[in-house]
């Protein structure tokens, strides 16, 4: 019997421990759905730089990148503004990644279900993919795959330069 009701113990710790980990840390930001047109003409009335992240939920290499976004966010707030564009997930994925990696960061978050913005702006299919902008919308750099923290760090400055 005492095996049988550690057992039913250990079984109830994991539940919990399961349920507690989908809970949202915090509350999950605005992510309202944009069309290409929509968000580019976001972009042109920026007047500082913007590095846009492409990702979704269900992409295991968008979810090792997070955390580094998220520090770049924090780290750049006031010089850079970062967009984190969601494509191709349901809102619900998409809310429970937000939660779960950049829910306290000064990230700007919008929605794009179908996947057409990528593309509108000269990036291929794959995610994650980060596209640099210069103040006003204009293209500076597009990175396909994982960007590493050095990388991130280089095209920012070169956004920041002069």
């Amino acid at each position: 019997m005492p095996g049988s009701r550690l057992a039913v113990v250990a079984v109830a710790l994991v539940l919990a421990g399961c349920a507690a980990s989908s809970t949202p840390a915090g509350p999950v930001p605005e992510l309202p759905e944009v069309t290409p047109e929509e968000f580019r003409a976001y972009l042109a009335e920026r007047d500082e730089p913007v590095v846009v992240n492409v990702w979704a939920s269900w992409c295991l290499p968008c979810r090792s990148e997070a955390p580094l976004l998220a520090t770049a966010a924090r780290r750049f707030e006031g010089q850079v503004l970062i967009v984190a564009l969601n494509v191709e997930d349901t809102l619900s994925g998409a809310q429970g990644f937000i939660a779960e990696f950049l829910a306290d960061a000064p990230i700007t978050h919008f929605r794009d279900p179908e996947g057409r913005i990528p593309p509108a702006l000269g990036a291929g299919p794959g995610i994650p993919t980060t596209l640099f902008f210069r103040p006003g919308g204009e293209p500076s750099t597009i990175h396909v795959g994982v960007i590493d923290e050095r990388t991130l760090a280089l095209e920012i400055d070169e956004l920041l330069s002069p």
